[in-house]
């Protein structure tokens, strides 16, 4: 008998960046309806929540088959609220009265990936069940990298790079490969949400992904380029 998954998709009212942007309409659809629909197909993925202080959020969730069968309170969806309290709510309040999970996986699946692919999310809950990580990250390869073409600058101007390198480097292949966190899912135990204040603070493994499906919108840019993809993908 395979362990019962619960995916969680979390969905404030009030973003900045982009004004609605939770339920605002992306190649036809809601943004969140992209992650509905990608937690609904995995082949792993029993229960579908959606955690949100916002009732119009709500109704359109519960429109494409997500369950919402509480409301976040309103001290955990302001805007310097840490995702990771809204994750334990989530469980805290779906545990009920037994206190401890009666699932093996949360997976979390953001709004902002719309790119996704179900393989994607699946991928990284299949990593998560082979191996004694407390959670899986979806990571892709990072366009520049802190050894070679990131700099800070100090308080006079002059630029530095963010971590040395041993020699010097004069081309990308001659420093360590890094990668950017991605918003395409975060599959980890419950118990591990339930008892760490954040997630290095455990084991973590990561699935490399494509960059071509890692785009996380947090801007009107990110979303014109996004409606651009996915209407081409149609054609």
């Amino acid at each position: 008998m395979k362990p019962e998954i619960v995916a969680g998709i979390f969905a404030r009212g009030g973003s900045k960046g982009v004004p609605r942007k939770n339920i605002r309409m992306l190649a036809g659809k809601p943004l969140i309806a992209y992650a509905i629909e990608t937690a609904r197909a995995s082949r792993f993925i029993d229960r579908v929540v959606v955690s949100t202080e916002d009732e119009e959020i709500a109704a359109v969730a519960r429109n494409y088959g997500a369950e919402v069968p509480f409301m976040r309170p309103a001290d955990l969806a302001k805007d310097d609220s840490p995702e990771w309290l809204a994750w334990r709510h989530a469980i805290r309040t779906l545990c009920g009265e037994n206190g401890r999970p009666a699932w093996k996986v949360f997976v979390c699946v953001p709004t902002t990936s719309p790119l996704r692919s179900v393989a994607d999310v699946d991928g990284c809950i299949e990593l998560l069940l082979e191996s004694d990580a407390d959670i899986v990250i979806a990571v892709s390869p990072a366009g520049r990298s802190p050894y070679f073409n990131m700099v800070t600058l100090d308080d006079k101007g002059y630029a530095r790079l963010v971590i040395p390198p041993s020699k010097t480097a004069f081309r990308r292949q001659d420093v360590p490969v890094v990668y950017d966190m991605t918003t395409i899912a975060y599959a980890t135990r419950p118990e591990f949400v339930l008892t760490a204040d954040f997630m290095f603070q455990g084991k973590v493994m990561a699935r490399i992904v494509p960059f071509e499906r890692a785009l996380d919108i947090d801007t009107e840019l990110d979303f014109e380029i996004a409606e651009f993809l996915l209407e081409r993908a149609k054609t």
